[in-house]
């Protein structure tokens, strides 16, 4: 689950609107925080402290998902395609693996092998 996820849920089970989160949070507004519901942005880490308060969750519980969400060896898209292979059921989970596969290219064929030349004896 991704960070924005996570704190739409949390926001939803609080109870809380967003602009109470935006009084709650230094240095955000209902912008800021409407934005981090999207996943347009990231909270900082004071932030993030100040919304595990807030929300009454652990800050580790946030972070972590900060960090699942923060694979540096990914590329955005590579990103946002795992947000939505996750938000998918099992059954379409295993068809867009299927189209995937069917999307990727054919492994390049193995370099041909040479033949080992025969040695011919030479009389001296």
């Amino acid at each position: 689950m991704t960070i924005a996820a996570t704190l739409q849920r949390l926001t939803k089970a609080s109870g809380l609107s967003v602009a109470d989160l935006a009084t709650a949070i230094p240095k955000a507004g209902i912008q800021t925080v409407n934005a981090w519901l999207r996943g347009d942005k990231l909270p900082g880490y004071d932030q993030i402290e100040a919304l595990a308060r807030t929300l009454g969750v652990p800050a580790g519980a946030l972070l972590g998902e900060l960090a699942a969400s923060l694979d540096p060896t990914r590329t955005r898209g590579e990103h946002e395609l795992l947000a939505c292979y996750r938000s998918l059921d099992t059954r379409r989970q295993g068809a867009l693996l299927e189209i995937a596969r069917c999307m990727r290219p054919a492994p390049a064929p193995p370099p041909p092998r040479k033949r080992a030349s025969k040695a011919r004896a030479t009389k001296d």
